[in-house]
């Protein structure tokens, strides 16, 4: 599967943006959807995740109540809808998909990776 990441930007602190990744190639709804970032100088951490069908989602806990990630599987999209962002939310945004909901809480075990897409937020 291919996956192409979008929407991120420059922002200020307590404002919202939605990234959205598209995904190409084997069918998407096999796939469980999350989205990690990188910090600079820091080692990816995964920020959430989505089962095939949407019934299960999970979330680090610092963007608990900010962050909400969902998918269209009619439009093989996943998007991560973030509100009230923090300047330590700052950093490149990848997504990630793997057949397994288990592997996309490390980065380490995860299939396959979009291209980043940049978050930056000023306070």
């Amino acid at each position: 599967v291919q996956l192409q990441a979008s929407g991120g930007g420059l922002v200020q602190a307590g404002d919202s943006l939605r990234l959205s990744c598209a995904a190409s190639g084997h069918s998407f709804s096999m796939y469980t959807m999350g989205w990690f970032r990188q910090g600079s100088g820091k080692e990816r951490e995964f920020v959430a995740r989505i089962s095939q069908y949407g019934a299960t989602t999970s979330y680090k806990d610092s963007v608990k109540g900010r962050f909400t990630i969902s998918r269209d599987n009619a439009k093989n999209t996943v998007y991560l809808q973030m509100n009230s962002l923090k300047p330590e939310d700052t950093a490149l945004y990848y997504c990630a998909a793997d057949s397994s909901y288990l592997a996309l809480t490390r980065a380490t075990s995860v299939g396959y990776w979009g291209q980043g897409t940049q978050v930056t937020v000023s306070s």
